[in-house]
């Protein structure tokens, strides 16, 4: 028995769908607008919704992304009484199970929900069998967690693989991951900078070249290609491979053969491609900027990595995360951070992503030095800056009244109206807050709380006594 919402504004279709979907001994609820829809999948986990397009609030594609992004990720059925083949484009692209036309059969209804629970049941069940490394990959929301099915299904194949992402959003870690989770982990992995290959060298950096071959080739060298044999071979923003050299790169991926820069025979290299790039494949094979039939073999498998800014939920892990690597890194000792150094966090936009928060967090430590909490005031000063003309008039949430007030960034005390505490209380409040924290983003689990914080049991239990703090651990 699956869990299935229709949001569709006629409810003529509401209940006759819904009662087919009931005597398949399915739960059904029905929403006639955009904004009830979202109401009932942010209150409940669904496994299926069928979507119409056409409703009195808006267009139902425009919220299938946000849909898929709730948790559970259910499966999206598009519904539509006016087939679109643009609308239909968008709609797979977007991440729906299927696209069918009004009116609608029992036979049209039914088999792409059979299909649809028949794809999860399976999902689950591969999910529960296998564990992924994810090395230095940081992250439980939804969107990382979609993504992580990806790279499972990536790392179980020979397929090629393109990783689309933001700078900064950890495409070669994801590159890493799956090499490191499939067969091949114990050959070399080869890393490709496109971008900074120089044009007049493309050919013999990735294909190798005999002794002669050019002015200043004083020996034979194997190119990267050869180096990845047995192996992974990461091409880093593909999209910048000259076109000159997309033609022969082709052959090699189909042949798994190629012919050294003045060499006279062929070589052969068994590598297996990943590809990364920030730019539109699809975009620059139209403009014909790209080969398509290089692109149709490269993205047998797709990884969409979100930004930063769309999965605030794992903020607070990173940044236990990276502050702890950073202080390890510079062998001093773990900071703490306020509530309000995290809000701030969580507030920016992080245009550059990952790379731009171990920046900013890599400065902050810096500007606290020998101080045990990171404050907003110790964030880059641009940072602050764009946070503060960004908060003028801007609604935020207070954790007191969960209402939404105005915002403003208040002037910095004097020392005469600063009301400093003890720092023996600072010091406490700021431990005893790292500690409820730590123990939140590990779930409980004091092995993990253990490693991080460099505490023994004994000595954890003995803060835990010390502050109060009740938490039942997973052992």
């Amino acid at each position: 028995m699956s869990k299935i919402l229709i949001i569709d504004d006629d409810e003529m279709i509401c209940d006759a769908l819904g009662s087919v979907l009931k005597e398949m001994d399915h739960v059904v609820d029905h929403a006639l607008s955009l904004t009830a829809g979202l109401g009932k999948i942010t209150a409940s986990v669904y496994d299926v919704v069928f979507l119409d397009v056409r409703l009195p609030d808006g267009d139902g594609l425009s919220i299938l992304g946000e849909i898929k992004a709730t948790e559970g990720s259910p499966e999206v059925i598009i519904i539509t009484g006016e087939g679109d083949p643009d609308g239909a484009e968008l709609a797979i692209k977007s991440g729906a199970w299927d696209y069918i036309e009004k009116p609608l059969s029992v036979k049209q209804m039914t088999l792409p929900l059979i299909r649809a629970l028949q794809y999860r049941d399976e999902k689950e069940s591969r999910k529960s069998k296998v564990l992924i490394k994810r090395g230095k990959i940081i992250g439980t929301s939804t969107a990382m967690n979609a993504c992580f099915d990806l790279l499972a299904q990536a790392a179980d194949s020979e397929a090629s693989v393109v990783i689309y992402g933001e700078t900064g959003t950890g495409k070669e870690l994801f590159a890493q991951a799956i090499h490191n989770n499939s067969s091949r982990v114990k050959k070399p992995f080869v890393v490709v900078d496109c971008a900074v290959l120089p044009e007049t060298l493309v050919e013999s950096t990735l294909f190798g070249h005999e002794k002669g071959a050019f002015t200043g080739a004083e020996r034979s060298q194997d190119g990267l290609i050869r180096q990845a044999h047995g192996g992974t071979l990461f091409l880093d923003e593909i999209g910048e491979l000259p076109l000159s050299v997309q033609r022969a790169f082709l052959r090699v991926i189909q042949e798994k053969r190629f012919r050294p820069v003045g060499g006279d025979t062929e070589v052969t290299s068994d590598f297996r491609l990943i590809a990364a790039t920030n730019r539109n494949l699809d975009k620059m094979a139209i403009e014909g900027q790209f080969r398509q039939d290089l692109l149709y073999r490269l993205q047998a498998i797709s990884i969409s990595l979100p930004p930063l800014r769309e999965r605030r939920g794992d903020i607070k892990e990173l940044l236990v995360y990276y502050i702890n690597t950073l202080c390890d890194r510079y062998g001093i000792g773990t900071k703490g951070f306020s509530p309000e150094f995290n809000d701030a966090i969580e507030q920016y936009s992080w245009p550059g992503n990952i790379r731009e928060l171990i920046n900013a967090l890599e400065k902050s430590i810096a500007a606290a030095h020998k101080e045990p909490t990171l404050f907003p005031m110790h964030l880059p000063t641009q940072m602050r800056v764009n946070l503060a003309r960004s908060a003028i008039g801007a609604p935020s949430k207070t954790e007191e009244t969960d209402k939404t007030v105005t915002v403003r960034v208040p002037p910095q005390p004097s020392l005469e109206s600063a009301n400093f505490p003890k720092l023996k209380q600072l010091l406490g409040d700021t431990e005893k807050q790292y500690i409820i924290d730590l123990i939140s983003v590990t779930d409980g689990n004091i092995k993990e709380v253990c490693r991080i914080s460099g505490l023994s049991r004994s000595r954890l239990y003995d803060r835990l006594k010390k502050y109060g703090i009740s938490r039942k651990f997973n052992q």
